[in-house]
């Protein structure tokens, strides 16, 4: 029997976020106040982000039989990655290239405040190859935990995982204390998932009653292509990947809509990864895919966030009038390519790729990333829903191409959520 809408999570989120919008409309300084509501959601989030793939790497890679697998895993899982966010990056490209939101606004580059984005540029600029290379090795595994920094979490534990795997029964006693611990992290999980009404009603609020309705007007083009173009991307691309791997990413969409929920309203996909991860194992992938795809994919391969940043460098681009031909736009996919790697962690991610992104490119005016700056929240609703959507996805194909998927579990949830 279904609970009734009002008592499922998804739907307590969606009435939240719905009045969220509703009270910064009206109320716009009291609106602007609860930004700390969804803060806080968010930071409890985080607090349990790093343990949980901790554990789930750890306990995914000891208990696997044949770690060379694994080894195919990863390669398997880069390669996904690398050509799934070039087509996001491309399909962003031609959209706004389609529909040219910015054709007509000819703002004077000379004019924007550049202090207004000073410090995504200063983050930014230390987005190198070699820095990023570095920035993955932990100075320390505390450290690491302690900065929520997932892709450094994720090194120490597959390292951890294959050294726990190679001692073989001796290692048991710390496997069965991770494995224990690992159900004892997912329950303050589920816990803590009961506040995401209240993170979502303050985030939403925050938002509106910050920048209002009004702020969107003349930027409402953007916003609706930008949304527009990661609706096609999920049915056309995500839905062929599905197709060919043999389910339905509307029926994968269903059985997540709470996480999508969640990441909606928090505009942050990462405040539903810890769920994401426990409802694909129940769909039959394997904890070790799992473990490895979805940490290495909120670093690696998100596609919202790769559409956004090609449609919003060339927006900056149609505004203030500055010309970029076709050579210049292969240019700036392909450092796209590079900066839009390992920055999940980073306060305002997308807008530091952004920043450093044009300043490496250095044809379009840093300063007018200052024109996407106060819309950022809005768009960031459609990256959060489409990355987790797009994870998820790569987690089932990666399992079913190494086979560490349950076909008959999987259509047995996804039929049930139908």
């Amino acid at each position: 029997m279904r609970s009734s809408f009002y008592k499922t999570l998804y739907g307590q989120v969606l009435i939240a976020t719905i009045a969220g919008v509703a009270f910064g409309y009206f109320f716009p300084s009291a609106g602007a106040s609860m930004r700390p509501l969804g803060d806080a959601f968010i930071r409890l989030i985080r607090m349990i982000v790093a343990p949980v793939v901790f554990c789930t790497v750890v306990v995914g890679i000891a208990g696997v039989g044949d770690v060379k697998a694994l080894g195919k895993t990863g390669v398997l899982t880069l390669v996904y990655f690398e050509i799934v966010s070039t087509i996001a990056l491309l399909i962003g490209l031609v959209a706004v290239n389609i529909t040219k939101p910015g054709v007509g606004m000819n703002v004077d580059a000379t004019k924007l405040d550049p202090s207004a984005v000073a410090q995504y540029v200063t983050a930014g600029k230390s987005l190198t190859a070699s820095d990023f290379l570095l920035g993955i090795i932990p100075t320390s595994i505390v450290d690491a935990l302690a900065r929520s920094d997932i892709l450094q979490v994720l090194l120490f534990s597959v390292v951890f995982g294959l050294a726990l795997n190679a001692i073989g029964p001796k290692g048991t006693p710390v496997f069965g204390f991770i494995d224990a611990l690992s159900r004892v992290l997912l329950r303050v999980v589920g816990l803590v998932m009961k506040a995401a009404p209240i993170g979502a009603f303050g985030a939403m609020a925050a938002t509106v009653g910050s920048f209002g309705v009004g702020t969107l007007t003349q930027l409402l083009k953007l916003i609706a292509y930008f949304y527009t173009t990661s609706a096609v991307f999920v049915a056309v691309v995500l839905g062929a990947i599905a197709w060919w791997a043999g389910f339905s990413v509307w029926r994968l969409i269903a059985y997540l809509r709470e996480e999508l929920f969640v990441a909606f309203g928090t505009s942050s996909s990462e405040s539903a990864m810890p769920q994401v991860m426990v409802k694909l194992e129940k769909l039959g992938v394997s904890r070790s895919v799992v473990g490895l795809v979805i940490p290495a994919g909120y670093s690696l391969n998100l596609d919202g966030s790769a559409i956004y940043q090609a449609m919003a460098a060339v927006f900056i681009a149609q505004a203030t009038n500055t010309p970029l031909g076709l050579r210049e736009q292969v240019v700036l996919v392909a450092v796209l390519t590079l900066t839009s790697k390992g920055v999940a962690g980073v306060a305002g991610a997308a807008l530091v790729v952004l920043a450093g992104t044009l300043a490496a490119f250095g044809h379009v005016p840093v300063a007018g990333v200052v024109l996407v700056v106060g819309i950022h929240r809005f768009m960031g609703q459609a990256m959060a829903v489409t990355n987790t959507i797009g994870n998820s996805v790569a987690a089932i194909v990666i399992g079913d191409r190494v086979k560490e998927l349950n076909r008959d579990q999987l259509k047995q949830q996804l039929d049930s959520r139908h």
